[in-house]
């Protein structure tokens, strides 16, 4: 299957229906020319209504830690945006989201990502996708896998943070994020990109 109807039948996945309040709504974008990959967590509210990844504050900040602006950011051809759960998970009642669904990732990544030849790294953002695409070489923490980077680039993995509000006080305990990460992210965005 190429990848159009591929991404069509991702559109029209219902797997997970009886779990989402918002219902379905699968987020995802592409095109196989895209050369960097962003695996975040799932849309949330802004996102689901706009159907636009990243539509909302947290995209905001990404796109600063990337140093790119909205066009660039938006250009399927340069950019795949593909998250763990490519729905609106709910509200957790003790705050924040519900965790990404469980089923997208097994149901559609390997599918995705045998559309996507020219991917020259992969930003992982969040610690689901940490986990499930750094397995056994993922830290601890998060903050454990975000510090060791350098370890992952090799693979084409680039671990982030999620970049949500939550991660101002992150970003003052770990002062390292900005001083070593910020920048090798941004020099390697620009050259893959460029």
């Amino acid at each position: 299957m190429s990848l159009e109807p591929l991404l069509r039948d991702v559109r029209a996945c219902t797997i997970c229906a009886d779990h989402l309040p918002l219902g379905p709504r699968p987020i995802v974008r592409m095109l196989p020319t895209a050369r960097l990959l962003i695996i975040g967590q799932a849309p949330g509210t802004k996102v689901h209504e706009s159907g636009i990844p990243w539509n909302d504050p947290s995209g905001d900040r990404l796109r600063d830690w990337l140093q790119v602006d909205k066009e660039i950011f938006y250009d399927e051809g340069r950019i795949a945006i593909m998250p763990m759960g490519f729905c609106y998970p709910g509200r957790d009642p003790k705050g924040g989201d519900n965790p990404p669904r469980p089923e997208c990732a097994p149901a559609w990544h390997e599918k995705l990502l045998a559309h996507l030849p020219g991917i020259a790294l992969t930003l992982l953002v969040g610690s689901y996708a940490q986990k499930r695409y750094l397995g056994a070489r993922a830290g601890k923490t998060m903050t454990d896998s975000v510090r060791d980077f350098q370890t992952h680039l090799e693979d084409g993995f680039l671990p982030l943070p999620h970049p949500s509000w939550r991660t101002n006080a992150w970003q003052r305990k770990n002062p390292w994020f900005d001083e070593t990460v910020l920048p090798e992210l941004r020099s390697r965005v620009r050259k893959i990109i460029d």
